[in-house]
């Protein structure tokens, strides 16, 4: 992703369509991607994205994409709707909290896999940089690097992640457990400010 960052109009545009996609549905407004002929380039190319909504600094939503399998904005702008109204960890987003609610847009590169040995060489890779996916046949689950924030401690980080996908931290040590790291590129309007 380093050698494909998105300048700052790219950004803005971007989180115009993360933006307008929300208040159109708050206000009852047209649901529609944005039409990729008045947008720049680069946000009409496949793209992955994740969308997080926050209040006060506390997640109040987040969705993404992994895969690019769609236009960048048209991703950008599904993903808003979908952390907004139907992350199933929060009730949907309420005209109210709109005003006091942070856009936050992470671009994601590729996932390239993630081999290692065992525990401890998988610690020695991670870095806070890194997106993690977990991948096994009982479950999946995925952390942006933000996360690494509120989860430092690689340990705690790994057994958080096998958690969410529904499993228990002993998964690292089976052989169908696939890991897969990504970067993201991110910003809010407080970064283009």
């Amino acid at each position: 992703m380093k050698e494909n960052l998105l300048n700052h109009e790219e950004k803005r545009r971007l989180l115009d369509v993360a933006e307008s996609a929300i208040e159109n549905a708050l206000n009852g407004g047209p649901l529609h991607p944005p039409a990729l002929a008045g947008l720049p380039p680069r946000l009409a190319q496949p793209g992955a994205s994740f969308v997080t909504l926050t209040q006060g600094g506390r997640l109040r939503g987040c969705i993404g994409s992994l895969e690019p399998v769609r236009p960048l904005a048209e991703d950008t702008h599904r993903n808003a709707l979908a952390a907004a109204f139907r992350d199933p960890r929060f009730p949907p987003l309420a005209a109210h909290e709109w005003p006091r609610t942070d856009v936050e847009v992470s671009v994601l590169s590729p996932p390239e896999p993630l081999p290692y040995e065992s525990l401890d060489d998988l610690i020695r890779k991670l870095s806070p940089e890194m997106g993690l996916v977990l991948e096994h046949p009982r479950g999946r689950a995925t952390y942006l690097p933000q996360v690494w924030q509120q989860l430092p401690d690689p340990e705690r980080f790994l057994a958080s992640l096998a958690q969410k996908a529904g499993l228990s931290p002993s998964v690292y040590a089976d052989p169908a457990t696939r890991l897969a790291f990504y970067t993201v590129e991110k910003f809010t309007r407080r970064d283009l400010a």
